[in-house]
């Protein structure tokens, strides 16, 4: 099949987040299953217009802004009846690729609705357009076939008027291998809390910050490690809550890391904690469970699809600090719960795979082509 991926980011973008990583992940497998793909895509700075990665096609166009637009004159004038499939990505805002690649079918995929996630990552007026403009693309595209990544957004869809027939979910997949073995990693002398990944204010970083000075009245060998991209607005914000936390000097801002880092982090500390506003699945989550390291995380859409509640980690009752505080101090002060959570965790991540997300993937498209 011919697979015509429309994206606002590849995994190359400086902007990328873990939607990049599980959709190029299938991209490069789709390919090695004999399909044919191209991506386009925004472009960014020093990248190329065009290259081939892991078998399938780049295409970039127009910047952040102006990819939707620049994507559809590019289709119109390169690409229009070259597919079989069109796969319209939505992070955030829809291609709505479907008023003009008829008679080429075309499938939505979905990873989160954004609509409160504007309030926090846009600035005036543009968060309040976002916000009103949602519910209106979404009910114009209510009538596609849909494949998301977890049933707190297939939930959202049907919210808005999708048909709950028309909505699959596919298992997500994580790139990082789970270890072989609980007792062949060992963790930090001292108890430590993981926040890894964007910081971002969806993300709500400070939040974990202040649950780590309540926690630490209790426990007080506690110690928080915080690894991202700090360059930002918000990442100075961050800096800057850290330089008058009280306990600032168990607090380390890593600032961001590569991958052999990420694991040896997320293997080492003793619980992960994740408080964003929303996510498509809690990916980081997932990929701290394969390292042995269970997770606390706030209930919200995404990550309460990504943690087993007392089962492989916990779900927060509240979605405050002081909750947060609580349920890392009972968990860090019960070991035999510690300890099946993290091994439950672990277990469950084995199952959540990039080869069961693609035999999905492909038997959703392969009977939508059908149709």
């Amino acid at each position: 099949m011919k697979i015509l991926w429309l994206n606002w980011k590849d995994r190359k973008n400086p902007l990328a987040g873990g939607a990049e990583i599980v959709t190029e992940e299938l991209l490069k497998r789709l390919v090695k299953d004999s399909h044919q793909v191209t991506l386009l895509t925004s472009k960014f700075k020093g990248a190329k217009e065009k290259e081939i990665i892991d078998g399938y096609e780049i295409i970039r166009v127009g910047s952040k802004w102006t990819v939707y637009w620049q994507a559809y004159r590019y289709y119109k004038k390169h690409l229009a009846g070259w597919a079989d499939l069109v796969i319209d990505e939505v992070n955030t805002i829809p291609f709505f690729a479907k008023y003009y690649v008829h008679p080429v079918k075309s499938i939505l995929f979905i990873h989160q609705l954004c609509r409160q996630i504007w309030f926090y990552e846009m600035f005036f007026p543009l968060n309040i357009i976002g916000y009103l403009l949602e519910p209106i693309y979404l009910w114009l595209l209510r009538d596609r076939q849909v494949i998301t990544v977890s049933q707190s957004t297939k939930n959202d869809l049907v919210k808005h008027g999708f048909n709950e027939k028309k909505i699959d979910v596919i298992s997500e997949g994580i790139e990082i291998e789970p270890i072989e073995s609980l007792e062949k990693i060992s963790k930090y002398n001292k108890p430590t809390i993981l926040s890894l990944g964007a910081i971002r204010p969806m993300k709500r970083t400070e939040q974990i910050i202040k649950a780590f000075s309540i926690a630490k009245k209790e426990i007080k060998d506690l110690e928080l490690l915080i690894a991202g991209d700090v360059n930002d607005r918000y990442g100075r914000k961050i800096l800057k809550m850290i330089d008058s936390a009280p306990y600032r000097n168990s607090i380390r801002c890593l600032g961001r890391v590569g991958q052999e880092r990420k694991i040896e982090l997320m293997q080492k500390s003793h619980l992960i904690c994740a408080t964003s506003v929303k996510e498509g699945w809690g990916l980081i989550v997932t990929e701290a469970n394969s390292q042995g390291t269970p997770a606390i995380v706030y209930d919200v859409d995404g990550l309460r699809d990504s943690v087993k509640h007392n089962e492989t980690g916990i779900i927060c009752q509240k979605n405050n600090p002081k909750n947060l505080a609580r349920n890392i101090i009972d968990l860090l002060n019960n070991q035999q719960k510690y300890q099946v959570l993290r091994k439950n965790a672990w277990q469950w991540s084995k199952e959540i795979n990039f080869k069961k997300s693609v035999q999905e993937f492909e038997r959703i498209i392969k009977q939508t082509k059908n149709q």
